[in-house]
């Protein structure tokens, strides 16, 4: 019998896991912290207009969500993971310790992406203003990089976690997220930040591309990761 997978999301796998969990719990992480690090070309901005998405950076704490995936299928959500983390390297998929919340109160290793700092898709520390220009300006194939940022910094609120970061982020996205204070009464998905997007575009910005040598080091080290896979099918 496989053993369970315990998966730590922290950005849009906290509202949007797109996987089957036997259970969810409130966990914290040591050692890194959640950031908006990664340009985002494809599922919340495009190479011309790149958008700004969470990823774990070295440092800190991160309170987020672990999710218990039934052993006979945690290579299915290993690889549907992949498929959705991955699609351009930016990510070191690792095993990672957490500390379940709550009535759990115990210790466990969870499946996490980490950023890969060499990677020219991490951003480096960036002003909040200009985190702010690129998010309220870019939209991808997954919706407005606002909404995005809205449902995190709105499931923080609601799992009563504050970064002050985020808390200081709020205000430059746009006077409807001052207004309402986190606006969470707006509807996840119905184009709030697409209107915004047509009111507060910043000025453009070019994201950087993956060179042909980067693009076998970080878009192919999904291989590196098959050992996780192996665990798990071997586990009996």
């Amino acid at each position: 019998m496989q053993p369970d997978l315990w998966v730590f999301g922290y950005g849009s796998l906290m509202w949007n896991p797109g996987f089957a969990y036997e259970q969810a719990v409130a966990a914290q992480l040591t050692g890194y912290h959640r950031a908006f690090c990664v340009y985002s070309v494809f599922y919340r901005g495009t190479p011309r207009r790149p958008g700004l998405v969470l990823g774990l950076d070295h440092g800190g704490v991160c309170q987020g969500m672990a999710f218990r995936v039934a052993g006979q299928h945690a290579v299915t959500t290993m690889r549907y993971l992949r498929a959705r983390e991955q699609v351009t390297g930016v990510y070191r998929e690792t095993l990672v310790p957490i500390s379940l919340q709550g009535a759990e109160r115990r210790q466990v290793r969870a499946l996490a992406f980490v950023i890969e700092r060499r990677h020219p898709g991490y951003t480096q520390p960036l002003t909040l203003a200009h985190q702010a220009d690129l998010i309220r300006a870019a939209s991808g194939r997954a919706g407005s990089n606002l909404d995005y940022a809205l449902n995190t910094i709105c499931h923080l609120q609601q799992m009563d976690c504050t970064e002050p970061n985020l808390s200081r982020l709020v205000p430059k996205l746009g006077p409807v997220f001052w207004q309402r204070k986190f606006g969470c009464d707006l509807p996840a998905r119905a184009g709030s930040g697409q209107a915004l997007t047509k009111q507060l575009r910043g000025a453009p910005v070019k994201a950087p591309r993956l060179r042909p040598d980067q693009r076998k080091r970080f878009v192919y080290r999904d291989r590196l990761a098959l050992g996780l896979e192996a665990r798990w099918q071997n586990a009996r």
